[in-house]
């Protein structure tokens, strides 16, 4: 029997619920000075003066730095698109654009003096008009940088084909805001570094992608790759935004090779919801039109992307969007017009989904909207429209191809697993007693990319020790996926081991030969195929070892049941144990160690279907998330344990962004929520237990036939949530609330409407 598809218990959890992990804090650096950044206070401002003279004077200090003191170009994501001219520097140089920007560096012997250096520098700000508002922004009457001439970042215009609602009945059009939330990991960002003997920099870093930073660094420091050694050490969240590096690490790797000696830089919690790079930001302007019967036959979206004051990864996040606009229905028609621009607030990165939560956002939304102006049920008006499992492979209006699904089972799933005749039954009979709880049903079909690129090869190597115990390496690095069980259960069902004889290696450019890096939700797909093939040319090696040293066909050897190496098949007594065969691999100057690296094996594309019940107290517009039903399909599922962790979280994500979440400045860009007492942060407190539902479509995109399954949960829950609050109550007459639906929110929603009515 194998393994595979089976509830394994997490081999890593062992550590973390005993001794604890190790992470860049704990990681032991003698003689290390401590780096603290001087942010700015103001949004926009001109740099008229920096005196760092009493700071250099203060008790520990080694040395200052600012803009001028680098020598460094412009930190920039090489994309082709993202305009030179609004590059950002590591320090502020000249002038600042949003509150948190680093202006100086302090460098001390200890945490403390660090700190307390730094209250002692002295920075002279000339106020600037901040533009905070993206539209705003669109206006360009302040520009953030007057040497592009523009705010706008980039664009895209995809018209459709012809007029794209000529013939409609019926045209729905609406303003929607997808809001700005800050990632909020356990761990902040940290880094420490230092010069070895051999004059090589070893970095340890907090990231999901250590060999993208290996790069970064290489860049700044100006020496070639094979100069630098970077560790990520376990890591507590990520979730997408410790992807791409950031100033303050890789100045870190700077001020260590500068000074030679090891440095250290560890934020705080409000530096991380200042600096860590936050998600969504986009106001979206749907279009929807179709017959009265539900068809839909035309759709656009236009979207204005907040990109912060650097643009980076969050000016692209259109591109996703665009990529995923129609979701999972068949419209014929669909256009999309994006800008991205820039803000005095914390730079936009990839959070979550990345672009596609904020395109099923707006189909859901859309299509509810659509629904209640037709006056149908909104799940007649998706099974109307969905596409069908025969029509795959299906591409979008977009140029999209979807690899395989089923949406149409995968609504009638969750409407029979939810009772969902019976909780409309429920909602009316609330309704026609004037109860002052409504009950809202929020549904979402969703389709999502995974593995979309980079497609680069991803890393990993089995090799089989003269012990008989397995070391796996792999290019992915997982910050609490679950890597280590996965990808070991794979080499064990291979080679017929338990998974605890095997060693997992990661996150260390040194041991591991390369790797991309764990983001997109692409690890099972590449580096658990890559840790799949691996094993099996091991196994292939093993195989003609024992057949020699057995005198038998390597086609006659097979694994032994009990998982002590190969045997003949059929003949328990011929066989050869792994410590043999390791040990006679070594004799003939060989080693029973295969590396892969696997080549990108196209994006695949999960899908599901979500159903969120809520209660809403029209008097007080609270809201309370009673049920949440999830049907999320990722093709074949290898360990449902670790599948239904990663749904559980992303569910929990989702609804947080729908009913609580918003990072919000005012209109000066002086941010109003930069610590956990602010920033509502969910609780289990306001979770339901999740209801999960079942179902596997394998992809042919890959041996495993597995999709990614980090995001969907946020990317489906999210509407589903959101359409919940504005479903209870629609029948007072509110249309549309924006998220987060907070009680404010919606209790103005229902003011307005009994103004109007009285």
């Amino acid at each position: 029997m194998s393994i595979l598809g089976n509830r394994v218990l997490r081999k890593e959890d062992v550590k973390f619920l005993t001794v604890g992990g190790t992470y860049v804090d704990d990681v032991d650096l003698p003689g290390a000075a401590w780096v603290t950044y001087v942010r700015s206070p103001l949004a926009h401002a001109r740099i008229e003066r920096t005196d760092v003279t009493q700071a250099r004077q203060a008790p520990g200090v080694v040395d200052i730095f600012v803009a001028s003191d680098l020598g460094l170009a412009p930190a920039r994501v090489d994309t082709g698109t993202i305009p030179e001219t609004m590059a950002r520097p590591f320090l502020a140089d000249g002038t600042v654009r949003f509150v948190g920007e680093p202006v100086v560096a302090v460098v001390a012997n200890s945490l403390a003096e660090a700190v307390d250096a730094a209250e002692l520098v002295e920075v002279d700000y000339e106020p600037l008009v901040p533009v905070v508002d993206p539209a705003q922004a669109l206006e360009d009457e302040v520009l953030l940088f007057p040497d592009a001439g523009t705010n706008v970042v980039s664009s895209i215009d995809e018209p459709g084909h012809g007029s794209l609602f000529d013939g409609c009945e019926v045209v729905v059009r609406q303003r929607l805001v997808n809001q700005r939330v800050a990632p909020c990991p356990m761990e902040v960002r940290a880094a420490a570094a230092v010069v070895g003997p051999d004059g090589r920099l070893t970095f340890y870093a907090s990231s999901q992608a250590p060999f993208m930073m290996r790069v970064e660094l290489a860049k700044a420091l100006e020496v070639d790759e094979t100069q630098i050694r970077v560790i990520s050490p376990d890591v507590g969240g990520g979730f997408g935004a410790k992807a791409e590096p950031y100033p303050e690490e890789v100045l870190v790797g700077w001020l260590a090779w500068r000074l030679s000696r090891p440095v250290r830089w560890t934020e705080t919690r409000s530096e991380s919801m200042l600096g860590l790079g936050h998600g969504r930001g986009q106001i979206q302007y749907v279009t929807i039109g179709g017959s009265r019967d539900g068809k839909v036959a035309a759709y656009h979206l236009e979207v204005v992307q907040d990109s912060g004051a650097y643009p980076q990864i969050g000016a692209l996040l259109p591109d996703l969007t665009k990529m995923m606009l129609t979701g999972t229905y068949d419209i014929p028609r669909a256009g999309f017009f994006s800008r991205s621009v820039v803000t005095n607030t914390t730079p936009l990165t990839a959070y979550r989904g990345a672009g596609r939560p904020e395109a099923t956002a707006a189909i859901e939304r859309s299509m509810d909207l659509f629904a209640a102006e037709i006056g149908m049920d909104p799940a007649e008006v998706r099974r109307a429209n969905l596409v069908g499992p025969d029509q795959f492979p299906f591409t979008t209006p977009t140029g999209t191809t979807y690899d395989i699904g089923d949406y149409p089972r995968a609504l009638e799933l969750l409407l029979e697993a939810s009772g969902y005749r019976e909780l409309r039954q429920e909602q009316a009979e609330r309704r026609r007693s004037g109860a002052t709880t409504q009950l809202g049903l929020g549904l979402s079909v969703y389709v999502e990319i995974t593995n979309g690129g980079p497609e680069d090869a991803e890393f990993s190597s089995v090799e089989i020790r003269p012990d008989g115990k397995v070391v796996l390496k792999t290019g992915t690095s997982s910050h609490g996926q679950g890597h280590a069980t996965a990808w070991s259960m794979l080499v064990a069902e291979k080679l017929g081991i338990s998974i605890d004889d095997v060693e997992f290696v990661q996150s260390d450019t040194d041991v591991v030969k390369s790797g991309v890096g764990t983001f997109g939700s692409r690890s099972l797909q590449t580096g658990g195929v890559a840790t799949r093939q691996a094993a099996t040319r091991v196994l292939d090696m093993a195989k003609d070892l024992a057949a020699d040293m057995l005198e038998a066909s390597p086609e006659d050897i097979v694994v032994d049941p009990a998982g002590g190496g190969l045997q003949v098949a059929g003949v328990p007594s011929s066989a050869k144990s792994w410590p043999e065969l390791a040990g006679a691999a070594q004799e003939r100057g060989t080693q029973l160690l295969a590396e892969v690296d696997y080549e990108y094996g196209g994006a695949t594309y999960p899908f599901g279907a979500h159903l969120a019940v809520a209660d809403v107290d029209t008097e007080t517009g609270k809201a309370v998330l009673r049920r949440m039903v999830a049907v999320d399909d990722a093709g074949r599922i290898l360990n449902p344990l670790l599948a239904d962790g990663q749904v559980h979280g992303g569910l929990a994500q989702g609804i947080a962004q729908a009913l609580l979440e918003e990072f919000r400045y005012d209109d000066d860009g002086n941010p109003l929520t930069t610590n956990l007492a602010d920033y509502t942060f969910i609780s289990a407190a306001e979770l339901p237990s999740f209801e999960c539902v079942r179902m596997e479509t394998p992809t042919p995109r890959n041996e495993l036939g597995a999709k990614g399954i980090g995001e969907s949960g946020t990317i489906g829950s999210t509407p589903a949530a959101h359409n919940a609050v504005i479903d209870a109550v629609a029948h007072l007459g509110v249309r549309h609330i924006d998220m987060p639906t907070t009680p404010e929110r919606v209790w103005r929603a229902v003011q307005a409407v009994q103004a109007v009515s009285a």
